[in-house]
């Protein structure tokens, strides 16, 4: 069975395209305008081995934010998509990744239910081009249209390495979540 998924969202601040394999070997070509955003994402397909295919072009020029949130979602409805009736899956799943002086811990339920809860305090107002707050909607528009729970704090000091131990943890943890391990549905109320 393949999960894979191909999506696209254009609307009048967004231009979005995304191929996603599950199976993959953590392979991406990422392009969204935002630097530091492309780095997150590349390290989240190679530490979740999830093959990415990303081409975004967005309004930038007021901001980032239309671009990184309509990432977050279509991201989302495409792992919906790939994921298919989660037979198998391990469904639940955690890491705990350290970068240099910053840890970071990510928890997932893969259960249809939307949910996201991250602690991340970043202290300045950008992470290279990319603005800091954006980072906590990125993973609830990410939670909210894949219908999974993400829980997710960091504890350091330089932001750059906190934000990219975040999405390592996540991207860990996601590895784990959607392995295939039975042949089941994980869970006792017979759908997810």
């Amino acid at each position: 069975m393949s999960r894979t998924a191909n999506v696209e969202r254009i609307t009048s601040e967004t231009d979005i395209k995304i191929n996603m394999d599950l199976d993959g070997e953590g392979k991406y070509d990422i392009s969204t305008g935002v630097n530091f955003f492309n780095h997150m994402l590349e390290a989240f397909s190679k530490h979740s081995m999830i093959d990415l295919e990303i081409n975004a072009v967005g309004d930038i020029e007021i901001d980032d934010h239309h671009t990184i949130e309509d990432v977050g979602i279509l991201l989302g409805e495409a792992f919906s998509q790939a994921i298919g009736d989660k037979i198998g899956i391990r469904r639940m799943a955690h890491a705990i990744v350290p970068m240099d002086e910053s840890v970071a811990t990510v928890a997932v339920d893969i259960s249809g239910r939307s949910y996201c809860n991250m602690d991340l305090n970043f202290k300045n107002e950008k992470i290279g081009d990319m603005t800091a707050d954006i980072v906590v909607h990125f993973f609830e528009s990410f939670a909210s249209s894949a219908k999974l729970n993400i829980y997710g704090e960091v504890k350091g000091v330089n932001d750059h390495h906190k934000c990219e131990a975040i999405f390592k943890a996540f991207a860990k943890a996601m590895k784990d979540a959607i392995k295939v391990e039975h042949n089941q549905l994980p869970s006792t109320k017979g759908v997810l």
